[in-house]
Formats: C-alpha cells, structure tokens, sequence
C-alpha cells in the first residue's frame, strides 16, 4: 500500500509498507529499523517481537522522543510493560499497533511537528 500525507524533503515519512517492508522518503526497508523526523537508523537491535528485551527499549533514551511508535508486524501485539519502564518513567508515550498503522500515525505526528520516532518491526 502507497501512503500520501504530504511532500517535505527535510522530514522522514512513511511513503508504503507492506508484509514484509517499509519505505520511508520512497526507500525500500525489509528490516527493522527506527525513524525519527530527522534520520533513519538500522542499529537497533531488535529484530522480533517475541525476543524484545528491556536494552531495545533503553536506545530510545538518547533520541527523547515524546512519543514512541512502536509498530509489531501484521498483528497488534503489547509488551510487557517492565520492558519499558524506563521510557514511561522519563515521560515518553509508548504505543504499540501494527505496523501499518504505526506508519499512518507516525506520518500524522510528524505533520503536526510532534517529536516522534516510529520502531518498526516486520
């Protein structure tokens, strides 16, 4: 599926996804990776659901978003909230939804200029 929201060179969005891809700024990703308004980053270590640990949680320290997307494949799943702790203990929002909803509401929030960066998980 394409999405369009709207066209800024300076800003990261979703531009289409699919069962096992992202595209962000119409660059195909088959990975798991994170994206902030600003970059895109494939370090983070997650790479499924099932084996997410309270480390991948902590790399959203550094970026101090206000609110973190967390998009966990084709269905809708929640971790356990001690994973994450630390990030709702520094005032971060923590969401989890599929991934395409994930990259449809990323895109709204960075329309509204809102400091949120989107984990994907395919």
């Amino acid at each position: 599926m394409k999405l369009h929201l709207f066209s800024s060179a300076s800003k990261n969005i979703f531009t289409g996804h699919g069962l096992d891809y992202v595209s962000v700024n119409n660059q195909r990703f088959e990975q798991a990776l994170v994206v902030t308004p600003e970059q895109v980053l494939l370090d983070w270590p997650a790479q499924h659901f099932e084996t997410l640990a309270e480390g991948d949680f902590s790399y959203f320290l550094a970026l101090q978003p206000d609110v973190l997307l967390l998009g966990t494949g084709r269905q809708h799943r929640f971790a356990h909230p001690k994973l994450y702790r630390a990030l709702t203990d520094a005032g971060v929002g923590v969401e989890f939804m599929d991934t395409a909803a994930a990259c449809r509401t990323y895109n709204i929030l960075v329309a509204e200029d809102r400091k949120v960066v989107a984990a994907i998980l395919l």
